[in-house]
């Protein structure tokens, strides 16, 4: 395993920079986790890590090697696509072992690298199918195997499970989290998916428009967004946003455009008079208060009650633990915990407050 390093890398194809200049630090058996929407140049770094884009400009570092104009088969490294990526004519086994085979190693070489990696992936009863005959996540499990056979510096997966079902996904998220603790391999997993983001990541990459918006642990991107765009992808459901501004003579309540006080227990740099965003997570809502909401949808999930509500004819959405009697058209009652409100700039979009 070896450390990653991004230094200010950029691409553009033709006149149109898609990346503009990204900076990231990966240490060495980190599980780094790229995302962000579609577009916003993830797959692209990716894909230039694996030395299968160009770089416009900058420098990525595998260990102390500049690798920019390596071809991929001297850069050590092993990569699981979305699609699979399988050889429909060979079996498991052939799969697993083909990058071996390619380097010419003995059929014993193969099968002694091939046996365990099928074992801690669980396909050892079928190294002797065919892709066709597999399932989903078992073809993700032969693509897996294959990347560990080589034994890479550094693992790249790109959007893995995006192909797979809702359940299907949880277990592989599973299955993957557990393979990078067992074999401790540097590993950049790309994905849109900020859940998988959140349950997988040593640390999140977010990135936006072809710039990196916020880098650190998951729980730090969710408890301190620097930003109004990493605190409304970071979370689900997302972060509620509400205009307004502090109270001149009372600088620890917001006061929304619709006239609703909200205590704030922090302010940090706003200031009375400054227009802001109030930003409250769903699950800092709750019921009893002075915070009057209409009701538009109500969500049982059985461990949890979702409301879509109206604050000052705004979407508000809570989470509420309690199971809730309610229906459309009524109204809530609900206080917001102080200690969760952020307070944004309203025109930067920088975090002002926790």
């Amino acid at each position: 395993m070896a450390p990653v390093m991004f230094r200010d890398v950029r691409k553009a194809f033709g006149q149109v920079e898609v990346l503009h200049g990204v900076t990231v630090d990966i240490e060495e058996g980190q599980f780094v986790v790229l995302v962000g929407p579609s577009g916003c140049g993830k797959s692209t770094l990716l894909r230039m890590l694996a030395g299968l884009e160009h770089i416009t400009s900058g420098e990525i570092l595998i260990g102390d090697k500049t690798v920019n104009h390596l071809p991929p088969k001297d850069r050590d490294i092993a990569m699981v696509f979305q699609n699979y990526a399988l050889y429909p004519h060979l079996s498991v086994a052939e799969n697993m072992g083909f990058s071996l085979m390619l380097k010419g190693a003995s059929k014993s070489e193969i099968a002694a690298k091939v046996s365990p990696a099928a074992e801690i992936l669980g396909l050892t009863h079928l190294l002797e199918r065919y892709p066709r005959q597999l399932s989903g996540g078992q073809r993700q499990r032969v693509a897996m195997g294959r990347a560990i056979v080589r034994d890479p510096q550094v693992f790249l997966f790109d959007e893995p499970l995006s192909n797979l079902d809702a359940k299907l996904r949880v277990s592989m998220r599973t299955e993957i989290k557990n393979l990078h603790q067992r074999l401790q391999t540097t590993t950049v997993y790309v994905t849109h998916d900020q859940i998988e983001a959140m349950t997988m990541a040593d640390k999140i990459v977010v990135m936006h428009d072809g710039i990196v918006e916020q880098v650190g642990a998951p729980l730090d991107l969710y408890d301190k967004p620097e930003n109004l765009f990493v605190a409304g992808f970071i979370g689900s459901p997302a972060m509620n946003m509400v205009h307004g501004e502090l109270d001149a003579d009372a600088p620890g309540t917001f006061v929304t455009s619709g006239g609703t006080r909200i205590s704030v227990a922090n302010p940090g740099s706003a200031t009375p008079g400054r227009k802001l965003v109030c930003g409250i997570r769903p699950e800092a809502i709750h019921l009893g208060g002075d915070v009057a909401l209409k009701v538009e949808v109500v969500e049982p999930t059985g461990s949890e009650t979702h409301v879509v509500s109206l604050l000052d004819g705004k979407e508000m959405t809570c989470v509420f633990r309690e199971r809730i009697s309610t229906t459309p058209g009524e109204e809530i009652h609900v206080s917001i915990d102080p200690q969760a409100v952020h307070l944004f700039d309203a025109e930067g979009g920088k975090r002002l407050s926790a």
